[in-house]
């Protein structure tokens, strides 16, 4: 510390640094959601394709939810088709009024994800996220879907969700891409959307993206796999080891009897819903009454009330509306596994794999995987790209049975808390850095910045976030002429440390061997 000159006389406090700088640990679960959502209102301002930072589930659907009124506001509204058949349908939702077999078909332009994905992200233990809206609902076709078709929102478009993962880049707090609603846009747009999410990761190396997989919300009558290869097909090559692919959907509790009423059916036409009561032996005449008087506007009680007693008086009306409720809740696992990154970064810390642990608010599954089929997600030879497969294990419930990134074939970024784990020492090390720009570049700084990182280092290590029986196991820090630096690197102004860390891998294949032991008579 150079020498101050006084000039009047008397007593004088200089404060002296007694502590080192240190380095401070960046936050590992930030995800950003991007898709479509009610309203985007913050303050009385447009916050569309603004990436706005909230903390709770109440915050989301105050900035971003329709305005409160007298009459309970959906801020979620698909509209669903009961389709009659001749025969049981072989695939699809169906149901059974009566004598007479129904599809349950949506209307595609009507179908998103993000709200009730949010609403999942909280119920795993989500605290900070961005939310970055692309827009609000489009209008409903007034159709229903084609049997068989891809669900295909046409409202979803490629360029919305490009722009909104783009508003991202300034953003190095986010750790996690989520955007469900890609699974609406057609399976080459999906590819184009994924792999540009992974092209400004690796750019940035500041967050994961987490996928869904197109066809994960129902069995596949040509396989299973048809969908799993279209997914591995369309990721490109990029970036691998900042992407992970969940699979399949999950069944939720997202939305109650209270979400839903007879305006989520054949498009509010009561008349075609008294058409499908109707079918039942004997006909619920009250029911058939009080549609006719909602129909001819001589009801005087809101939509929840008349919703209430038709619930009460009908059980058939009770059956629709379940069924259709399983429909509405199966939803992407993306907002999902991001509750549960946070959950377990929060609990355990970021070096833990999220796996082997249940997802909140999830009841079922479409699609159920066994050892074998799992082989083929977990590995593939051709590709490289694993898939987690989440899984209902008897006696355990529904699992989350896998923990690895896309790069499957990739020794060093196979594992996601692996690739976070270096993200989180990256971003810390970088941000602490940066109040050395401009110091001098000699060894003063050198021992200085060496001292840092080894004490931010030896902290981690403490905490079980690194392998190693002892600190010069677990990691080395280097800085100084002749061991990270030449005299040009000096004279160019460069100033380089040499990091090295033994990541904790986890141990994905729990191997126990038996022999038998002969026994020897005395």
């Amino acid at each position: 510390m150079g020498k101050k000159t006084y000039k009047t006389p008397g007593v004088y406090v200089e404060e002296v640094s007694a502590f080192p700088s240190s380095v401070a640990a960046v936050e590992t679960a930030i995800p950003a959601f991007i898709g479509y959502t009610p309203q985007a209102d913050l303050n009385g301002n447009d916050c569309t394709f603004v990436p706005t930072k909230i903390t709770s589930f109440l915050e989301f659907q105050h900035i971003f939810g329709f305005p409160d009124s007298p009459e309970p506001v959906q801020q979620y509204s698909p509209q669903y088709y009961l389709v009659r058949q001749n025969s049981k349908p072989k695939e699809g939702d169906f149901i059974l009024i009566g004598s007479e077999y129904y599809s349950i078909v949506p209307d595609a332009h009507s179908i998103y994800y993000l709200y009730n994905s949010v609403k999942l992200f909280y119920q795993n233990g989500g605290g900070k996220a961005y939310i970055v809206s692309v827009g609000g609902y489009g209008k409903t076709a007034g159709t229903p879907l084609q049997l068989g078709a891809p669900l295909v929102n046409p409202n979803v478009q490629l360029a919305d969700l490009l722009k909104g993962v783009q508003a991202l880049k300034k953003k190095e707090e986010v750790s996690m891409y989520i955007c469900p609603e890609a699974t609406l846009l057609p399976l080459a747009e999906n590819g184009t959307l994924m792999q540009q999410m992974l092209l400004q990761n690796s750019e940035m190396r500041t967050a994961i993206s987490i996928f869904d997989i197109i066809g994960g919300n129902r069995e596949n009558p040509l396989g299973n796999d048809v969908d799993i290869e279209a997914f591995r097909n369309h990721t490109g090559a990029t970036g691998l080891g900042f992407g992970a692919a969940y699979y399949p959907f999950v069944g939720t509790t997202m939305m109650g009897e209270r979400d839903l009423n007879y305006t989520n059916l054949f498009g509010g036409d009561v008349r075609k819903l008294a058409t499908v009561l109707n079918s039942t032996l004997p006909p619920e005449e009250r029911v058939l009454e009080l549609l006719k008087a909602i129909y001819n506007s001589e009801n005087s009680g809101s939509i929840s009330e008349n919703h209430r007693e038709l619930l009460y008086t009908s059980t058939t009306y009770r059956t629709i509306i379940s069924a259709v409720l399983k429909c509405v809740n199966l939803l992407p696992s993306s907002g999902g596994m991001a509750g549960i990154i946070t959950r377990v970064d929060n609990t355990r810390g970021v070096w833990k794999a999220p796996a082997n642990v249940s997802m909140a608010g999830v009841a079922s599954l479409p699609i159920q995987i066994n050892n074998t089929e799992q082989q083929g997600l977990n590995v593939d030879a051709i590709s490289g790209k694993s898939i987690n497969a989440l899984r209902n294990l008897a006696g355990r419930g529904i699992l989350v049975w896998g923990a690895r990134t896309l790069a499957g074939n990739d020794n060093e970024w196979r594992y996601i808390n692996v690739r976070r784990t270096m993200i989180f020492i990256e971003q810390s090390c970088k941000n602490a850095c940066k109040g050395f720009v401009f110091e001098p570049n000699d060894a003063n700084t050198w021992v200085r910045i060496q001292g840092m990182i080894e004490n931010f280092l030896n902290s981690l290590w403490r905490q079980g976030g690194l392998a190693g029986a002892t600190p010069k196991d677990a990691y080395f820090v280097k800085c100084g002429l002749g061991t990270t630096m030449t005299t040009n690197d000096i004279l160019d102004g460069r100033l380089i440390v040499n990091i090295g860390v033994a990541l904790i891998r986890p141990a994905e294949f729990m191997i126990i061997s038996f022999s038998q032991q002969q026994m020897v008579s005395p």
